[in-house]
């Protein structure tokens, strides 16, 4: 019996792939767990609900496809075309997304906490009320991305960019900014308790009414930020009239 033990994990992974049907057609629901589906050509295919947990679709063509509700939990997507993809509600949590597209992807209350989107391209992507929490977004373009009460807590996010997002509501606390551009932001309510804004840049961005207390704030470009109504990293709250770039 023993000796079965340190099979177990292979037995386990080789019956999930048994019951999945990886040479089934694509359509709603299908079951692909574990399958192999690197470079697959899935352009606008319709994929509501369907089953990819852990399956491998590396540099797959999913650009336009119907990704809602689906389940891609530890799925590897690095380098995937997920370009206009709707991916809304769906779970990625753990998921590899390195380098991929996701421009003007429709990611609304999606859940990608713990993803790797290392380097990948968001541009222009939905993410109201997405789970991100300590999701891994170094040197990712989140440019003018909707993040409005999005949760970005314990998140990686140096070197990204994130220059005219819409974060308004965000959940930032002891998220990892540093080196990040974040000019032209909407910050409005965010939290950022805890947060660790080095060499950032914040040039014209909306901070009225954020909290920063105990956010770790070095060398970072304010001109021109509104902070009026904010909670400073030292508690004070700025005044309403504070001048652009000052908490007075």
């Amino acid at each position: 019996m023993n000796r079965l033990i340190p099979l177990l994990p292979l037995l386990l992974g080789l019956s999930a792939q048994l019951h999945a049907e990886c040479g089934d057609p694509a359509g709603p629901k299908v079951n692909w767990r574990g399958c192999d589906l690197r470079g697959a050509k899935l352009a606008g295919a319709d994929l509501e609900g369907a089953i990819l947990t852990r399956a491998d679709l590396r540099d797959a063509d999913l650009s336009g496809a119907r990704l809602g509700g689906v389940d891609l939990d530890q799925a590897k997507l690095a380098g995937a075309n997920l370009q206009r993809a709707r991916l809304r509600e769906a779970r990625l949590v753990s998921a590899d997304l390195q380098r991929a597209d996701l421009q003007r992807a429709l990611l609304d209350r999606s859940d990608l906490s713990r993803a790797n989107l290392n380097r990948a391209k968001l541009t222009g992507a939905r993410l109201p009320s997405a789970t991100l929490y300590q999701a891994r977004l170094e040197g990712a373009d989140l440019s003018q991305a909707l993040l409005t009460q999005a949760d970005l807590k314990q998140a990686r996010l140096h070197g990204a960019r994130l220059n005219d997002a819409k974060m308004s509501e965000a959940q930032l606390q002891q998220a990892d900014l540093e080196e990040a551009d974040l000019s032209g932001a909407d910050l409005s309510k965010a939290r950022l308790d805890g947060a660790q804004l080095l060499y950032c840049k914040l040039t014209n961005a909306d901070l009225t009414r954020a909290q920063l207390p105990e956010a770790e704030i070095i060398e970072c470009d304010l001109s021109g930020a509104r902070l009026g109504g904010a909670i400073w990293n030292d508690r004070r709250r700025c005044r309403n009239d504070s001048a652009p770039g000052t908490c007075d």
